[in-house]
């Protein structure tokens, strides 16, 4: 059976979506780069692509699963974080070639990939200060309900150490790689997203 690469894409100027598609393509990053029409103000990132023996099939249990969070049954993107789609793969124990798939020849010139680069940089990271989250507050984990204490607009303090949210992120979740840690805590009961998008107006 071919080999099939199964893609999860967000693109900077559609914060809060992802893409989630397959291709038979050897060239995976070409069928990526045909995506970036004059429809699309900046080209889409690769978060994670994978090879799997079953492509249509993955991607049509990834759409199933998501459905709720489906923007248009016409389109394949989704009001989630890539983490979600990325863990469910993982999960698989697929072949991931991400980097593979970067390194690939793409349709898209240097500049338009510098404009992508330029908006993706203008997402700040967490300041817990700005966000409204005093020293001493209470983070709490969506999933395992464990608690982490802000030490300053950069830190928290969790299980004993103190660390960035995103390393506190890792540590709960038993990751050996980094996710955005936003969608995983709760302050007050309100996620920790939500605040971050309410600060920062993304």
């Amino acid at each position: 059976m071919e080999l099939c690469v199964v893609y999860v894409l967000t693109n900077p100027a559609m914060p809060g979506l992802v893409k989630i598609g397959h291709t038979r393509q050897e060239d995976a990053n070409t069928r990526i780069g045909q995506l970036y029409t004059t429809g699309v103000p900046v080209p889409f990132t690769v978060e994670f692509a994978c090879k799997v023996r079953n492509g249509e099939e993955v991607e049509r249990a990834l759409h199933l699963a998501f459905a709720p969070n489906r923007i248009n049954p016409k389109r394949e993107f989704f009001q989630i974080e890539p983490e979600q789609a990325i863990a469910l793969l993982r999960l698989l124990h697929v072949e991931d070639v991400t980097v593979e798939v970067e390194r690939q020849p793409s349709s898209v010139d240097e500049l338009s990939k510098s404009a992508g680069d330029r908006m993706k940089s203008r997402r700040p990271n967490l300041n817990f200060e700005e966000m409204g989250i005093p020293k001493g507050a209470e983070l709490r984990s969506v999933l395992t309900g464990k608690a982490a204490i802000v030490v300053n607009d950069r830190t928290v303090e969790f299980e004993g150490d103190e660390m960035s949210l995103t390393a506190a992120t890792r540590r709960d979740l038993c990751l050996e790689y980094s996710v955005a840690p936003a969608p995983c805590w709760t302050y007050e009961g309100a996620s920790l997203r939500a605040i971050y998008d309410d600060t920062y107006g993304v």
